[in-house]
């Protein structure tokens, strides 16, 4: 053999395998889904944005107490509420006109009306585009807070963020492309199912992290044991894989195992990614005061979008932020049902600074132009009493907002009426909601199908326009 015919034999074939690595490790082989690393990206247009941050207020965040000013309200505080036809509630018959508690100013240039109870965010209405005439097809929690993450008021259904990493994949092969961070009080109606893959490949589903938790990560490191030894591991992984393709062999076409397998191999590299992800110990002392680490209301929400930041800018696709835990008492989330100043006041506090905190820190970082912030709830609050101090459950209306990636700041989509109780202007869904943050990614929501029972399921059912009135 010449000596050119062996060095080529040998080097070349070590360098076809560190190629293959590297093209693997950049998601351009053939055979793997390539991510969207760059804005010219996407599955199916152009991407405005590479990442989304959905703040999810779970209990009903009252938009008449918030984003929706209605001075009609106002006015008539204490008169019969009577907007014309039947009016069903959740739990009582309907009371008096109820107006806020707060007072409302406007502000930014847009002149936007924002209540008191959120001074922080007021400062950022030119960076977001709102939807006060959002409506929901269900005031029971579980169902609508489905329908919000997955199109469905039934459970088994993907979710938003399950659906991007289906179809955009990861940035980063050392963290999770999709990443929930729950309330550090617990979850909120439905729990992880609302961050579920359902009939996508398990790989798609969400990956809890739990910020403030001692064990942040379920089972990420393996318990302390002297008698597993680095050979007796090594020994069991050998018989683990075995066990595992004749397992796989045996079921043609159910990626559950593959899905497995994939987790663990990136909870191995978690071990080394996640610790300094989760460390803010390195933070400023401005940016920690910044996102309300100071104060004891706004330390656990805060931390969550700290963190939040610290995913996205390090390559994570999708992060979910919840505030709001079940229903305990006293309440715990925004379901506001016996006294609403005394739970809006401590729930809508103890979001407002870091929610703030979240836009103008990836604006400072160069991260908005391409991060899309979505801020939602399952429905809004009726804008009668309930009792005399609480307000009860609104499907007819309620606010969403969006600001970052292509989406245009200092902008109102659609209206309510002058009770802020049915949506009377450009009524909008959760489907245009996710329609619009697929196209924005790249994505025509009409083309990221997948093939179950023999539909072709999306995430927008057969439902969802763009909102293009919110787009830059």
């Amino acid at each position: 053999m010449q000596r050119r015919d062996f060095l080529w034999q040998s080097g070349g074939g070590l360098g076809g395998i560190a190629l293959a690595w590297l093209l693997g490790n950049d998601g351009l082989l053939a055979d793997e889904k390539t991510p969207t690393s760059d804005l010219n990206g996407g599955l199916h247009h152009r991407a405005r944005a590479r990442r989304v941050v959905q703040l999810f207020m779970s209990g009903a965040a009252s938009q008449c107490d918030t984003f929706d000013y209605k001075p009609e309200l106002i006015r008539r505080h204490g008169q019969p509420f009577d907007p014309g036809g039947r009016v069903e509630l959740f739990q009582s018959s309907p009371g008096a006109c109820m107006k806020s508690p707060w007072a409302w100013r406007q502000y930014g240039q847009s002149g936007k009306w924002i209540s008191s109870l959120l001074p922080d965010l007021a400062q950022c209405v030119d960076d977001i585009a709102f939807l006060p005439a959002m409506v929901s097809r269900s005031n029971v929690h579980g169902p609508a807070t489905f329908q919000q993450n997955t199109g469905f008021v039934l459970p088994g259904f993907p979710s938003m963020g399950a659906w991007i990493n289906y179809g955009l994949g990861s940035m980063n092969r050392n963290l999770p492309a999709f990443v929930v961070l729950p309330d550090s009080r617990g979850y909120a109606p439905n729990g992880p199912a609302n961050w579920s893959a359902g009939f996508l490949p398990a790989s798609s589903q969400g990956t809890m992290i739990r910020p403030g938790d001692p064990n942040p990560i379920f089972d990420l490191n393996p318990p302390a044991a002297d008698f597993i030894t680095r050979q007796s591991e090594a020994d069991g992984q050998d018989v683990l894989r075995q066990l595992n393709r004749r397992h796989e062999a045996a079921r043609p076409g159910d990626s559950r195992l593959d899905a497995r397998i994939t987790s663990y191999e990136l909870a191995a590299r978690l071990q080394l990614s996640a610790p300094e992800v989760l460390d803010i110990s390195h933070e400023t002392p401005a940016t920690r005061r910044l996102y309300g680490l100071d104060q004891e209301i706004t330390e656990d929400f805060g931390r969550n979008c700290l963190i939040a930041r610290r995913l996205l800018e390090r390559g994570v696709r999708f992060v979910q932020v919840w505030s709001g835990a079940d229903n305990g008492f006293p309440r715990r989330n925004w379901d506001s049902h016996e006294d609403l100043a005394r739970d809006h006041g401590i729930m809508g506090k103890s979001m407002d600074r870091p929610a703030a905190a979240l836009i103008h820190d990836l604006r400072s970082r160069g991260l908005l132009d391409d991060t899309i912030v979505v801020w939602t709830t399952e429905f809004g609050r009726m804008p009668c009493s309930q009792g005399s101090l609480g307000r009860d459950h609104n499907p007819h209306a309620f606010t969403s907002w969006l600001a970052g990636g292509g989406v245009r700041g200092g902008v109102t989509h659609g209206a309510s009426d002058e009770w802020s109780f049915r949506a009377v202007e450009h009524p909008t869904t959760c489907y245009d909601l996710h329609a619009t943050v697929l196209h924005l990614l790249g994505i025509d929501h009409r083309r990221l199908t997948f093939r179950h029972n023999g539909i072709d399921r999306r995430l927008t059912d057969v439902h969802g326009h763009v909102i293009d009135g919110i787009l830059s």
